[in-house]
């Protein structure tokens, strides 16, 4: 915790340079992370070969070469994120909110949103917060490291966004019943063996988890794909589509399996700003 005291005056400092010079920085990073160090090279690379597998060597180092400066550039965007203000967010990252997401605000209706590591989904949910309403709850895992877990939640809990822990997620939402608010799941991360799904995706056996679309069809609220597709350097537009207006008419997995294609089709078109550094394929599919 003392650490935290101690490096947060020199993260403020750093958050505070102008755009410009930190992507100056990002360029720089990129050549020493991928160039020098060669972070998780072996990790990206072999992720990309397996969800790419009719694309060249060259195609593959091109997307893994972008994917490296976004890394870079997404790393200082998040930095910046602690001191950016209302005005500069407004012009960086814009909210094109679904005519039935525009439909279901008005109705009081709560929601559930479903994201990916797509984009910067660090500055995804603020147009959200700014421009469409309701109150905003993003559910996250809580994170290993104190430090980390400490500024993470002061940065995230900026432009009165709230978090929610993954575990007192049912809890939070049956408390918060009767009041406009919707509540933002990140999918696409790795749920821990016995996984309660197995899907295809990206030509590979993937885990997922099925939280969002419990707690959907559980309310019967109406459930949204969201994407943040970078249109320029540090400009972004959040695009939001229907997944499913009644989610208690849904079969089950069906909400899930449409979450995922419609994430597949956005990495599909733009691969470069996908997490594939993670590990997301660590575990296998169990034998039967």
């Amino acid at each position: 915790m003392f650490a935290f005291y101690l490096s947060y005056p020199f993260l403020f400092v750093f958050a505070r340079l102008p755009f410009w010079m930190l992507y100056a920085i990002s360029d720089i990073a990129y050549i020493v992370l991928y160039k020098w160090i060669g972070y998780r090279k072996k990790v990206v690379f072999q992720n990309l070969q397996n969800s790419f597998p009719n694309k060249t060597p060259s195609e593959i180092e091109a997307i893994a070469e972008k994917y490296y400066r976004f890394l870079c550039d997404l790393t200082l965007e998040t930095f910046r994120k602690m001191t950016v203000s209302e005005a500069e967010i407004r012009k960086r990252c814009v909210y094109l909110t679904a005519p039935e997401e525009k439909k279901a605000a008005a109705e009081g209706r709560s929601m559930v949103l479903l994201m990916g590591h797509f984009g910067n989904w660090e500055w995804g949910g603020i147009p959200y917060m700014l421009d469409v309403g309701p109150q905003l709850y993003v559910v996250y895992k809580t994170l290993s490291n104190p430090w980390f877990e400490k500024w993470t939640l002061k940065l995230r809990t900026r432009f009165g966004i709230r978090l929610v822990k993954m575990e007192n997620t049912l809890r939070e939402v049956i408390a918060r019943k009767g009041q406009q608010s919707t509540f933002t799941f990140i999918a696409d991360q790795t749920p821990v063996p016995p996984a309660p799904l197995w899907l295809s995706f990206l030509h590979q056996d993937t885990p997922v988890f099925t939280g969002g679309e419990k707690i959907a069809m559980k309310m019967n609220y109406p459930v949204f794909f969201v994407s943040v597709r970078r249109i320029a350097r540090g400009r972004y537009e959040v695009y939001s589509e229907l997944i499913s207006e009644n989610p208690k008419t849904e079969e089950p997995h069906a909400i899930t399996k449409r979450y995922f294609k419609m994430l597949e089709r956005e990495i599909e078109a733009n691969p470069e700003i996908w997490l594939w550094s993670h590990r997301r394929w660590k575990h296998k599919r169990p034998v039967d």
